[in-house]
């Protein structure tokens, strides 16, 4: 008898699914059926369409220290040879717009190479992300703030704090004036709670090169002609990235593409609400349509990058201890809302060196440090690629993010109220001029971010209870409950079709050792 072909059932079309599909079908006989609970791919790596522009939801700047990554993006999209500066893409050589946006003959499955500015908005001031040592920052700050931030990095430098929290890992490498000044109030924006109570491991994951050393250090390289290899760049530091033409939906957009003409599936509004085991092992999952029907779907091989909180109070057919169910169900995440205006123009303007486009800011996105507003960040989608909008020359597309908790206040306000309030916050911040914005839009994002406090602590035996089923592995940024990055999600397939692949499924370490091992951080991918 011929052997029968296997099934991976995969939950979840974002960056983790979506490769994991694709590796399955490039490395394998088995055919994977992904299972997308939302009308569209590529999860909060998506790409919002709003009235002819684009809102890329989170920022997603491609740039990775794995070659493996980067020789999926390439080869999904190619990069096109145009310059980072929009004063060269789009000044003399403007033609390659239409009048009213992007030329629609023009090559659209390309990378572009766009320049990477992020700066902080503090004090009604800009200064850069991370904190630079220029001459604009300390007239910024003011002589007192200058000598208490230099005495208090002086202080860190010599009195180490225990690493027990995402406050003392700050004061560790900032000293706790430029801490308080910088980091406090944006932490406590983004995670709801103060980072005193937030773990250290969530800066290890994100943040765990960036110091006022690491600063110095590539200020000095540059000032001295030298630059790093991007592999060996602090991922905070990097000057430049690549970039979807339409948004990073685009590029996932074209992975389910190519997933469903090499003959796997791609099933959208299809919610997996059960997942059945027998022997051990998961058979089937229960999955609910947009109109409600349920039906099953038989796998040997169930690869979920659903919410841990989620998956395990789903499992049926296996015995849950109770300390798993209560840990995983108890897990805590932050949600999202951006909200897209589009304005005529800014009431800021362009005063670094860099030339732009009508002597707009040259920023991707801004953090707001300014404790009197809930804004968090601020995108500027024209910074990201001009084709995210509609009418390139004439309007600025904006994108607001707030974070939240479904259910609280934010998250219950009506759209009209939360717009109104957003575009008040940015008159009051001095960047628009009241009655300038032209358009709208409100988007919510559920579990957008998996939080470091609470039952994140216990986390381990909802792992190794998972893992003690041979054919389950969990993936991504919520398969996980880890704040990967994209490329870390995509890692995470990578080894575990390389597990499958190999004979040794059992073994799940690599998997769940993407983005925490310092080898990765910094040396192994430097080639």
């Amino acid at each position: 008898m011929p052997k029968k072909a296997e099934t991976a059932v995969i939950a979840g079309a974002g960056p983790a699914g979506l490769t994991a599909a694709l590796e399955l079908l490039r490395h394998t006989d088995i055919r994977p059926i992904v299972l997308e609970a939302d009308s569209v791919v590529g999860g909060i790596s998506r790409t919002v369409e709003y009235n002819g522009n684009r809102m890329d939801i989170g920022g997603h700047r491609f740039f990775s220290k794995s070659q493996e990554v980067l020789d999926r993006w390439m080869e999904l999209m190619p990069l096109q040879g145009a310059p980072a500066q929009d004063e060269k893409l789009l000044g003399e050589n403007f033609g390659q717009f239409a009048p009213g946006g992007p030329d629609p003959d023009s090559e659209d499955r390309v990378m572009l190479r766009r320049r990477r500015v992020s700066r902080i908005y503090f004090l009604r001031k800009f200064f850069d992300y991370p904190i630079s040592m220029k001459r604009s920052t300390f007239a910024n700050m003011g002589f007192r703030r200058v000598l208490k931030a230099g005495c208090g990095y002086l202080w860190s430098c010599v009195h180490k704090l225990p690493e027990d929290s995402l406050e003392n890992f700050y004061i560790n490498r900032f000293g706790r004036p430029l801490y308080e000044m910088f980091f406090e109030a944006y932490t406590e924006k983004v995670w709801g709670v103060h980072p005193s109570s937030l773990g250290a491991d969530w800066g290890s994951q994100r943040v765990k090169g960036l110091s006022v050393r690491a600063v110095l250090k590539d200020m000095l390289a540059k000032a001295s002609g030298r630059k790093n290899g991007s592999s060996r760049v602090e991922t905070s530091l990097i000057e430049e990235f690549i970039y979807p033409k339409f948004g990073p939906g685009q590029l996932w957009q074209t992975v389910a593409d190519e997933i469903r003409a090499a003959g796997g599936e791609v099933r959208l509004d299809s919610e997996v609400i059960g997942v059945h085991c027998s022997g051990g092992k998961v058979t089937e999952v229960e999955v609910r349509a947009k109109d409600g029907g349920i039906c099953t779907v038989g796998c040997d091989w169930f690869l979920s990058t659903m919410p841990l909180k989620d998956l395990v109070p789903r499992m049926k057919g296996v015995e849950l201890p109770p300390k798993v169910l209560e840990t995983a169900t108890a897990l805590p995440y932050r949600d999202f809302i951006t909200v897209g205006l589009c304005v005529d123009k800014l009431k800021i303007r362009n005063e670094t060196a860099l030339k732009t486009w009508e002597g707009r800011i040259p920023d991707t996105w801004i953090y707001i440090q300014d404790r009197d507003v809930k804004l968090g960040r601020l995108q500027v989608f024209n910074n990201w690629s001009p084709y995210l909008v509609k009418d390139y020359r004439n309007s600025v597309w904006l994108g607001l993010e707030y974070f939240c908790t479904e259910g609280d206040e934010m998250w219950t306000m009506s759209d009209a109220e939360f717009i109104a309030m957003a575009e008040a916050e940015l008159v009051k911040t001095g960047i628009i001029e009241e009655g300038s914005v032209k358009d709208a839009c409100r988007v919510k994002i559920r579990k957008a971010y998996p939080a470091y406090f609470g039952s994140y602590y216990e986390l381990d035996c909802v792992k190794d209870f998972l893992n003690g089923i041979p054919n389950l592995f969990c993936l991504g940024r919520n398969g996980q409950h880890r704040y990967n990055n994209m490329d870390h999600s995509m890692l995470t397939a990578i080894e575990c079709v390389r597990a499958i692949a190999s004979g040794h499924p059992e073994n799940k370490t690599a998997v769940w050792n993407v983005n925490t091992e310092e080898e990765y951080h910094e040396e192994k991918h430097n080639n």
